[in-house]
This record gives C-alpha cells, sequence and structure tokens, in this order.
C-alpha cells in the first residue's frame, strides 16, 4: 500500500482546510519545499499536492511553491486543483509532476480525461470527491449531478487507471477513513482506488491495508501529519508490510 502525506497549497501556504471550507483554514507552513523535503526524509515515495486556489479558479495560481515542491522534495508528485484543459496538463508534466489529477473535468468534459490518458498513459489520476456519494465539483463548491460509483465506472471506461476517492463530510476532520464507500467505488470501477480523508490514526492505516485486495491501492494523510496525530514512518512501515 502507498502512502501520500498531503500538501494542500493557498496563497503560497501549506494548509489544511475543514470539510474544504475555505473559511476553516489552518495554516501549517509558509515554506511547501521544506515541508515536501521533511516528508520525503520522513519515507515518503510520492507526495499528493492540491492547489486549492486553482482549484475555484480553473488555472494553477501556486506554480512556484509546487517548483519549489519538485526541487526541495526530489521525489515524485502528483498535483490537482483546477486542471481544466490540456494545455494545463501538459504545462505540469512539462514541469516535472509525476502525475496530473482531474476532478471537475472528470464531470464536466470526460473527452478531455480519455484524450489526456491516451496521449499520457499511466500519468493521469482521476479525483472523485464525494458527499453522502454525490459528486462535488469546483473546489467543493458545487454538485457534479452524479454518483461517485456511476463516475468511477465512467473514468474506467476512459482509460483512468487509478482514482482518488475522498469523503468530504470527513476531511480534516479525523474522525475515521470511509472505507466501505472506498470500496465499492473500487469494486464499481475495478481501478485501484487511493482513499482520502479523514485519517486520524495508525489503526485507520491497518484498517485501510487488509482491503487491498478490494481495491485500496493507498491512502493519502494530510491533518493527521500536521497535528502529529500520526508519524510518517510509522505510517510508512505499516503500508510496507507483507
Amino acid at each position: 500500500m502507498n502512502i501520500y502525506p498531503a500538501i494542500d497549497l493557498r496563497g503560497g501556504n501549506c494548509v489544511r482546510l475543514v470539510k474544504g471550507d475555505f473559511s476553516r483554514e489552518t495554516v501549517y507552513s509558509t515554506d511547501p519545499g521544506a515541508m515536501a523535503r521533511k516528508w520525503a526524509d520522513e519515507g515518503a515515495s510520492c507526495i499528493h499536492v492540491v492547489d486549492l486556489d486553482g482549484a475555484v479558479a480553473g488555472e494553477s495560481r501556486n506554480l512556484l511553491s509546487i517548483d519549489a515542491i519538485l526541487k526541495q522534495g526530489n521525489i515524485p508528485i502528483e498535483v490537482g486543483g483546477g486542471i481544466r484543459t490540456m494545455e494545463h496538463v501538459a504545462r505540469l508534466l512539462d514541469r516535472g509532476v509525476h502525475q496530473v489529477i482531474l476532478g471537475s473535468a472528470a464531470v464536466k468534459n470526460p473527452d478531455l480525461v480519455k484524450e489526456a490518458c491516451e496521449k499520457y498513459p499511466g500519468r493521469i489520476v482521476v479525483g472523485i470527491d464525494a458527499k453522502n456519494g454525490d459528486v462535488a465539483v469546483e473546489g467543493w463548491e458545487a454538485s457534479g449531478h452524479i454518483q461517485a460509483e456511476e463516475l468511477a465506472r465512467k473514468m474506467a471506461e476512459a482509460g483512468v487507471e487509478r482514482i482518488i476517492f475522498t469523503d468530504i463530510a470527513r476531511d480534516g476532520m479525523l474522525s475515521g477513513v470511509n472505507v466501505e464507500a472506498t470500496v465499492k467505488v473500487a469494486q464499481a470501477s475495478g481501478l485501484a482506488v487511493t482513499a482520502s480523508g479523514g485519517v486520524a490514526s495508525l489503526e485507520d492505516l491497518k484498517i485501510l491495508k487488509k482491503r487491498e485486495t478490494d481495491g485500496i491501492e493507498g491512502c493519502i494523510i494530510g491533518k493527521a501529519l500536521y497535528t502529529g496525530a500520526i508519524d510518517l514512518r510509522q505510517a510508512v512501515a505499516i503500508a510496507k508490510e507483507a
């Protein structure tokens, strides 16, 4: 199982939101590059980066911070947030980003996902963010009017190889992962799914680890790392257990 430390960017800072609410923001670092280096030093093999400003604006707003994360972390990163054109996908990949995450575009422009998967095989990931099963888009500000499992099936048909599933109601709450909803997305699509939202303890990781055979390939950890509730070295050790 893979562990992805999260770096959420807003105004050039590393922040965490509660349930995606921009008014409930905590700044954990003003130096994203240094944070990336810290996670790399503690055993991360890939970092999950979200441009929160970009998610709302529909275009990247934190490119300098992404560059710093790439340079100082010196490990692969995946980036999401406001990526809605092929030009935008190419710009990030050319910059050195390992994988690009398409979120709102998966709902609003599925042809873009298919085209990107064909042109950049293995480098396109789709983020499905849902609340009570309903997909949210545009920085979680609007409904996508589709259920998570249905969207996951469509993304499999488009050529996507991995999905990141986030339970918005649990994001930033340290309330535990919605394991069953994550498994349902994996089973509906037949794709590898990365769990996200609500990771609170090493016990959550042990539970997810047991469901690898159900399609859960990894876990994104955010607030629990920043508050010290989870030690990254211990998390990586659990994930690597046979």
